[in-house]
């Protein structure tokens, strides 16, 4: 089996929805609280740089890539990863991330931040920084999870300078 990262299309959006969906509705890393129906994820994964992660013909990621900013702070871009809960822990968000630092090189950032990394979402923590992303700091009771909690957010961030 091999993993494929590759721009979305069309026919993915299904699935796309799906997997974000799930993610917004565990409730523990994405700050949306509404699913997107698929009319809104149309729009929503035609507005940025989109990709998925596909296996034998089956999608079980994908991540968006974007500005994180306009204007002097426009070469700063943000991203968003998503995998299928039958796929977790098996390097797919390894994949996604590895790519979507060379695809932001390409575009011209950069750097890429993330504005959020939830406290509770170790898995993320852990794989961002063995990819080499520095830990700026905590924003204390950033993120209010689904269960009503208060959680920690840290600001995340890595230089595209040095990418081959």
């Amino acid at each position: 089996m091999d993993l494929i990262i590759r721009p979305y299309r069309q026919d993915d959006l299904s699935e796309m929805t799906d997997i974000w969906n799930d993610v917004v509705n565990d409730g523990m890393a994405f700050p949306q609280i509404e699913p997107l129906t698929l009319e809104d994820a149309k729009t929503f994964f035609a507005g940025q740089y989109s990709a998925v992660a596909e296996e034998d013909g089956k999608v079980v990621g994908l991540y968006i890539l974007h500005p994180n900013n306009i204007g002097r702070a426009g070469h700063i871009a943000n991203a968003s990863y998503a995998v299928s809960k039958d796929c977790r822990g098996h390097h797919v968000g390894y994949a996604l991330v590895s790519d979507c630092l060379h695809q932001a090189k390409k575009q011209g950032y950069r750097i890429l931040q993330f504005n959020a990394v939830v406290q509770s979402n170790v898995h993320a923590y852990d794989l961002y920084t063995r990819l080499g992303f520095t830990d700026l700091g905590v924003i204390p009771g950033g993120f209010l999870d689904k269960k009503g909690v208060y959680e920690d957010i840290h600001v995340m961030y890595r230089s595209l300078l040095d990418l081959d």
